[in-house]
C-alpha cells in the first residue's frame, strides 16, 4: 500500500471518529495529552526548560547578554525568539534555512511573550541608548508530535520563569539577579475535524485537519493573541468556544507552570 493511500484511510479514520466524539488516541474533544515541565533542564543556560505534551517535546534555552538597544527603542531591552526543527525531531523537517513551520513557531510563540508583556523590557535597560540585556529565547523541537506551538510557548515560559541575569558575570552589577517575569501566556491550539473542533491536535490529527486556531490568553483574563491557520473557516460562533475553552486550559497549564497539578 502506497503513502498516499494509507495517508488517505488514516484521514478518513480520523474524521469518522471525530464525528462521534472520539480520537485515535482515545482523549475527548476538549482533552490534552499527559503534559509535563522539567526547568532547569540545561545547568550552563541562563535559563531552560523541558516540556512534554504526549510524544511532542520541545527544549527551551534562554540566553542574556549586554547589547545596544534598538535606535527606536532606546529605552528597552531586546527580545529574539527562535525555533528549530531538526530533521531529527520528525522526517518531515528538512535540514538548511529555517522553514515556514519553524518560522510560525517563532512568530506566534514571540508575538504572545511580546503581547502579554510577560517580561518588562524597559527593566532590561542598562544605560538608555547604549547598553541593554538582549534576552535570546532559543527553541528546540527534540519530538514532533504534533502541536509544537502550545509546546513551545509554554517551555519558552518556563524557561523564563526560571531564567537569571548573569549581572556579575558581565559587570554589569555586584551579584545576579532573577528574571522577572511579570505575566504567564500559554497558547491553546484548536483544529477543525469536519464539524469537530479539538485541542491538542497530534501529528495526524494535523495532518487530517482542515483549520487551526491558537489563542494566548493570560492570567490576567486577557486574549493576547490568536493564529489562524490552514485553510478551513471558524465561524464566531466557533471562535468564541474556543476562546471559553483556552481559559479554561490557560488556567490549568499555568497551575502547572507555578509547580502545582494540572
Amino acid at each position: 500500500m502506497s503513502e498516499e493511500v494509507a495517508a488517505e484511510i488514516r484521514t478518513t479514520h480520523i474524521l469518522d471518529l471525530a464525528a462521534v466524539g472520539k480520537r485515535l488516541d482515545g482523549r475527548g474533544p476538549d482533552e490534552y495529552r499527559a503534559t509535563s515541565i522539567e526547568p532547569g533542564f540545561v545547568v550552563t543556560a541562563d535559563g531552560s526548560a523541558l516540556v512534554r505534551i504526549g510524544t511532542t517535546a520541545v527544549l527551551a534555552g534562554i540566553k542574556l547578554e549586554p547589547g545596544k538597544p534598538f535606535p527606536d527603542t532606546p529605552n528597552a531591552g531586546v527580545l529574539t525568539t527562535n525555533a528549530e526543527l531538526t530533521p531529527l525531531s520528525s522526517p518531515t523537517f528538512e535540514p538548511g534555512p529555517p522553514q515556514p513551520g519553524a518560522i510560525e513557531v517563532s512568530r506566534v510563540v514571540d508575538r504572545a511573550i511580546r503581547a502579554a508583556e510577560t517580561i518588562d523590557l524597559a527593566r532590561l535597560c542598562v544605560t538608555p541608548g547604549e547598553k541593554t540585556w538582549v534576552c535570546y529565547v532559543d527553541l528546540h523541537v527534540l519530538d514532533h508530535g504534533g502541536n509544537l506551538i502550545d509546546a513551545a510557548l509554554l517551555a519558552g515560559v518556563a524557561a523564563l520563569s526560571h531564567a537569571t541575569v548573569p549581572a556579575k558575570r558581565f559587570g554589569v552589577a555586584e551579584a545576579d539577579y532573577p528574571l522577572a517575569v511579570d505575566h504567564l501566556p500559554i497558547e491553546c491550539t484548536f483544529v477543525r475535524l469536519g464539524e469537530a473542533i479539538v485541542v491538542d491536535p497530534t501529528f495526524d490529527e494535523e495532518s487530517a485537519a482542515q483549520g487551526r486556531l491558537t489563542v494566548a490568553t493570560d492570567e490576567t483574563g486577557r486574549v493576547v493573541a490568536m493564529q489562524k491557520g490552514l485553510v478551513g473557516a471558524f465561524s464566531p460562533d466557533d471562535v468564541r468556544a474556543t476562546v471559553r475553552r483556552a481559559f479554561q486550559h490557560g488556567d490549568r497549564m499555568r497551575r502547572l507552570l507555578r509547580g502545582g497539578s494540572a
